[in-house]
């Protein structure tokens, strides 16, 4: 028997992000999901060094990875309408759950306990800390294609920016490793080729 999972999961570069707004150049949910793959792996890692924590940075890294494959099924929800009210974000989240149960179902049985434990948070205190910082790597990779919309001369992205940035600054008080990984690496987003080499 064959089985749809990774068929599926490849579809996620059709997935266009940014719906709303005029893009200088596109997105696809595959581009966004390798981007927040390897600033969790980066923030799990800044935990374990810098702050003495326990956290398994690879398996941040596949979380980010498909963390919103569910999109394949649901599409890409714009912020504003998503976060609209309470009874919306809840709606839309108990879609999400119902579409990721259906990703996970396109697996043979023998192989669906492994993958859901990466669409499924977990126990424990690190799990929760780790998932944490996968959705704050959500939020610095949104706030990097504001960053490279606005280098491109598009001022659409004015105001995703600033309530992106508004967002990062209360996580930065709760997770230190966003305000590192902003100091650290988000000032050379704005360069060109030429001056990152």
């Amino acid at each position: 028997m064959a089985y749809n999972f990774f068929a599926i999961i490849s579809r996620m570069k059709y997935i266009e992000r940014w719906a709303l707004m005029r893009n200088s150049r596109q997105e696809n949910l595959c581009e966004h999901s390798l981007e927040v793959a390897m600033i969790a792996h980066a923030l799990c890692v800044i935990g374990n060094v810098r702050y003495g924590r326990n956290l398994n940075a690879e398996k941040a890294a596949l979380i980010g990875l498909y963390h919103d494959a569910s999109e394949i099924i649901t599409g890409d929800m714009p912020t504003p309408v998503k976060y609209y009210n309470e009874e919306l974000k809840t709606a839309y989240k108990q879609v999400e759950a119902i579409a990721d149960v259906q990703l996970l179902h396109k697996l043979p049985e023998d192989l669906q306990p492994s993958f859901e434990k990466i669409f499924k948070t977990q126990e424990g205190e690190d799990e929760l800390y780790m998932r944490k910082l996968v959705k704050a790597a959500d939020k610095l990779s949104a706030f990097i294609k504001c960053i490279e919309e606005k280098n491109a001369g598009n001022s659409e992205f004015k105001t995703a920016e600033k309530s992106t940035l508004k967002s990062l600054n209360k996580l930065k008080r709760e997770l230190p490793e966003v305000l590192d990984f902003m100091d650290d690496f988000l000032e050379p987003y704005g360069k060109t080729l030429d001056e990152l080499s």
